[in-house]
């Protein structure tokens, strides 16, 4: 499945709910059902700036695929963060740097965060796009 079908069938999942709760209590679900990090990366590496909440995101590199790991301590901001860890876990450094995350605000997820929760999503994104752009550079 291409990075574009993932993205597809997340709005697919999300486009549904007719309401912002309903919708936030799908990605509050999508949030429970991430095991989460052991506490050995819940550390200052991996936590993303600007977030009111602790959040982590873990990257690892295998086999020319990216892989993204989320955490954190509040369902919301660990949910979203979910979201685009799935998103681009799996996928080219290629296909992370050039996609840009914006089905969630046509989803109506952003729309529906505090500022600071925002803040928070777009660290991820930052996080995710800077790693697979460290993994280019180390090919060329």
């Amino acid at each position: 499945m291409s990075i574009e079908d993932k993205r597809d069938q997340l709005i697919e999942e999300l486009i549904p709910f007719e309401d912002h709760l309903e919708r936030l209590t799908y990605v509050i679900d999508r949030a429970k059902d991430n095991p989460g990090l052991n506490e050995e990366y819940k550390i200052e590496t991996f936590l993303i700036k600007g977030c009111v909440s602790q959040l982590w995101v873990f990257p690892s590199f295998a086999d020319g695929k990216c892989h993204f790991q989320a955490d954190s301590e509040a369902s919301i901001t660990k949910g979203t963060a979910t979201l685009l860890c799935d998103l681009y876990s799996d996928e080219s450094p290629e296909d992370i740097v050039r996609l840009e995350p914006d089905f969630l605000s046509e989803v109506g997820i952003t729309q529906h965060l505090s500022p600071n929760r925002r803040n928070g999503l777009t660290g991820v994104r930052e996080k995710i796009k800077a790693y697979a752009q460290m993994q280019l550079n180390k090919d060329s």
